[in-house]
């Protein structure tokens, strides 16, 4: 009850967190009225547009001021209908920074040609561009080297050139190069780190799996490797990268086509973390369903070409929102089943999916350049702190196979009624106890032990004193022997215990104790209390010259040899005549 009532308390607290964590973020969001495509002015520049029925004339012709009249004010959703080119006038409203190299930062689609124009004493010059940056979601920074800092009432000419589809949207902001530079590295190093930590642990994964062929290693790779291009990809970076740059002639597909096959991964992943083929068949296979519908999602995408784009982003939105509620519900509940690996899935899983969910909301209601702390440091270190806590409940997984394959191994092997090795575990070891101790020219030494009347025991006080009296003779036993011998049941009331390395002199005197140790036990609890005896067959490789099954055999026949001399006593076998 109280174990339950913990996890409840766990789980609410995980949820208002996360509620929290989304209302922080939709708080901090600008209003949700203004469109992703609208534009962004820094506060020292007015815009304003060109009506596109102009055409695109020649910018003597704007800085001369005769086609002032065409001015409006500026709609970038009007100037793209038109889908053509058209020109823009900043105006600016004061000084920019003095000191360094002043640029003018214009935040665009990747499928936007730009250029920039001002005045420079009498003549227009063209603005050179200075770098270009990455951003979220095919956004573009292009930078523009400012021939001198911005004075009050300075004109700038933009000409906008659509070439295809990606981001729509501008934003224009003044800063200095130095600064622009700075903001783009550290970016560009978040993002890179997430990146590889994702893809570090996803690789290691794998090379574990392909030693280990556990399946949940190779599904933790796939998702945390989809996790990595995801990331990269939505962040624009991986555009900039070798090898990755060649997804740019279909970047609108690359995060989306990952997104939906990292959810594809998640599903497959859950199911197994959860252990749902065994504890819930019916829903094991709605999560195939789920990662089939989400490959189905991915190829979806190829819908924008024929207008359907928004109506699958619309479906796939609503599947990502459900199964994302439901792995969550699935975890709890496989949680709170003792399933330590799915409790760490739930933590891990419910604070990434509410990162996701504050970006997509945000990437919603503003343009990426609105958002910068959640999708450069919020999003990317939450993947990487969900793939170190999925890790872990990963080898908290394999811990618990290894633990119950070391039991089932040792039980295997052991006498369940004494604890010591059974008859054919105590045959393989001495086997191999004799190659190595004739491998390095060692002898060995086997005591064969055997209780006295232990027939008489069963009979007048019941099968149970027996037991009692086998499991209260090996305490005494393991007293007298090294870390390195063994001991085993080899039947009935018979054990046999290998001394590694032992010749006779060594032999007898354990033996003799052991014989002692055995006559000290009073076993208690069946009427008056049972004094033990036992006889003891002492065989060693180097009296006798022979190994495994043959010694047990000497000695087995030197215990016959103490019973008739009166038992509780040591025998010790003798060579046999030539």
């Amino acid at each position: 009850m109280g174990s339950n009532l913990v996890r409840v308390w766990w789980a609410t607290w995980l949820l208002a967190a996360g509620v929290c964590l989304l209302g922080v973020c939709l708080l901090s969001a600008p209003s949700i009225g203004r469109a992703a495509s609208a534009v962004s002015a820094g506060a020292s520049l007015a815009v304003e547009m060109f009506d596109p029925a102009v055409g695109d004339p020649h910018v003597d012709q704007l800085a001369s001021g005769a086609l002032d009249a065409q001015l409006r004010p500026f709609d970038f959703k009007a100037a793209r209908q038109v889908n053509a080119a058209f020109w823009l006038r900043l105006r600016a409203e004061e000084s920019s920074t003095p000191g360094s190299l002043p640029t003018l930062n214009v935040s665009k689609g990747r499928h936007l040609q730009v250029q920039g124009f001002t005045m420079h004493g009498e003549r227009i010059v063209q603005l050179r561009t200075a770098t270009h940056l990455p951003g979220f979601r095919g956004m573009h920074e292009a930078v523009f080297a400012l021939p001198d800092r911005l004075l009050p009432g300075q004109l700038l000419f933009i000409r906008v050139d659509p070439q295809g589809q990606g981001w729509e949207g501008l934003a224009f902001t003044v800063s200095t190069l130095d600064r622009t530079l700075a903001s783009g590295a550290e970016h560009a190093r978040m993002i890179a780190i997430a990146f590889g930590a994702l893809m570090a642990m996803a690789v290691s994964a794998f090379l574990i799996w392909m030693v280990l062929s556990d399946r949940l290693l190779l599904l933790y790779a796939s998702l945390f490797s989809l996790q990595a291009l995801y990331i990269a990809y939505l962040s624009g970076q991986g555009f900039e990268w070798p090898v990755l740059s060649l997804g740019l002639p279909v970047m609108s597909y690359t995060w989306n086509v990952t997104a939906a096959l990292s959810g594809a991964a998640a599903c497959l992943f859950v199911r197994e973390i959860a252990e749902l083929r065994l504890y819930s068949p019916r829903v094991y296979a709605v999560f195939g369903w789920l990662a089939g519908t989400f490959v189905l999602l991915a190829f979806a995408n190829l819908a924008q070409h024929v207008g359907l784009g928004g109506v699958v982003a619309a479906i796939g939105n609503l599947v990502f929102m459900g199964t994302a509620i439901f792995t969550l519900v699935v975890a709890f509940l496989a949680w709170q089943r003792d399933n330590r690996a799915a409790g760490w899935f739930l933590i891990a899983w419910g604070m990434l999916e509410g990162f996701t969910i504050a970006t997509a909301v945000r990437l919603l209601v503003t343009d990426p350049e609105g958002a910068e702390g959640l999708l450069y440091y919020g999003l990317p270190l939450s993947m990487v702190a969900a793939a170190v806590l999925i890790a872990l409940g990963v080898a908290d997984r394999l811990r618990d196979q290894r633990l119950a394959l070391s039991d089932a191994e040792r039980r295997a092997q052991t006498d369940p009624l004494t604890g010591v090795l059974n008859r054919r575990s105590l045959v393989e070891r001495l086997e191999a106890a004799c190659l190595r101790a004739r491998a390095r020219g060692l002898p060995i030494a086997l005591l064969f032990i055997d209780l006295d009347h232990f027939k008489e025991i069963n009979d007048t006080r019941g099968h149970q004193a027996g037991d009692a009296c086998l499991r209260a003779i090996i305490g005494p036993i393991h007293a007298e022997l090294r870390q390195s011998d063994v001991i085993g049941r080899y039947g009935g009331e018979e054990f046999v215990v290998i001394l590694s390395s032992a010749d006779i002199s060594a032999a007898g005197p354990i033996a003799e104790r052991i014989r002692n140790r055995v006559a000290g036990v009073r076993v208690a609890g069946f009427g008056e209390p049972i004094q033990l005896t036992c006889s003891i067959g002492v065989a060693t490789s180097d009296m006798l010259g022979v190994w495994g099954e043959h010694l047990i055999a000497r000695a087995d026949a030197a215990v016959y040899d103490a019973k008739r001399s009166g038992r509780n006593r040591v025998q010790i076998a003798s060579p046999l005549p030539a």
